[in-house]
């Protein structure tokens, strides 16, 4: 299993890049869930809403193509971009990654 590096970036003021390992096979959401890195996650990562929407600033390459599902609730994110991605689809298959996360406290309840 090849391990790659995601950096991630917060739009949401107080918050400092980092860096992170990610393995072959595993989404940003996984790696943010597991280094305690708040995304919101609504439908549990299956592709079932928009609340883990992020922006890939780099490597949109080293990440599973997107899918005509992923690309449909991307239409319902807040602020979709040309580079926006699901982070439960945005899957690493070769490479580094750079994302940013859009503010989460958006999101009520937060």
């Amino acid at each position: 299993m090849n391990i790659f590096k995601v950096k991630i970036n917060f739009e949401e003021a107080g918050h400092e890049s980092v860096e992170l390992p990610i393995a072959e096979g595993e989404s940003v959401l996984d790696v943010c869930l597991d280094n305690c890195i708040e995304l919101q996650h609504n439908c549990g990562g299956v592709c079932g809403c928009s609340t883990c929407h992020i922006y890939v600033n780099k490597g949109m390459d080293n990440v599973q193509e997107i899918s005509d599902k992923e690309e449909d609730f991307i239409d319902r994110a807040v602020n979709p971009r040309i580079n926006s991605r699901l982070g439960c689809q945005c899957v690493m298959i070769d490479g580094d990654i750079e994302v940013t996360l859009p503010d989460q406290s958006q999101f009520l309840g937060h």
